[in-house]
């Protein structure tokens, strides 16, 4: 079975400095995966990086990684992520550091960023989910 990959939508470009597509069209998935939201969790589930913001927020790709590496998908194939925080200038501040990682891997999935009064661990100031297909 053949599968295309999926086609970029920008009306405008103005989202592309900012490292995603405002929308993503596949014409036919044959697998797809839901991410749970994924935060600077270790492999035992304690918060790591407490007081660094975008170590939290490098770690949470990694755990977004792990589950697309694990389903033998990457991120090439994710076609949304949504970015929660509870800080959102301080994520912003650092928000270089998602861009930069989703480019070094030839990905630029629509995403949605969101401020929220908290997550699930005290202390965590990041959580990404997000769907991908192949």
């Amino acid at each position: 079975m053949t599968t295309t990959a999926p086609l970029e939508v920008n009306p405008s470009d103005w989202s592309q400095g900012l490292g995603f597509d405002q929308g993503r069209l596949l014409t036919a998935p044959t697998r797809v995966l839901t991410i749970a939201a994924q935060g600077p969790l270790d492999g035992s589930g304690r918060l790591v990086h407490e007081d660094d913001p975008a170590a939290q927020l490098a770690l949470t790709l990694a755990n977004v990684a792990g589950v697309l590496e694990a389903a033998g998908l990457g991120w090439c194939d994710v076609v949304q992520l949504r970015v929660y925080t509870t800080d959102l200038p301080g994520l912003l501040d650092v928000y270089d550091t998602l861009v930069e990682h989703l480019g070094g891997e030839g990905a630029r999935p629509p995403a949605t960023l969101l401020e929220v009064s908290r997550l699930l661990v005290p202390g965590m100031t990041v959580s990404i989910d997000g769907l991908a297909m192949r």
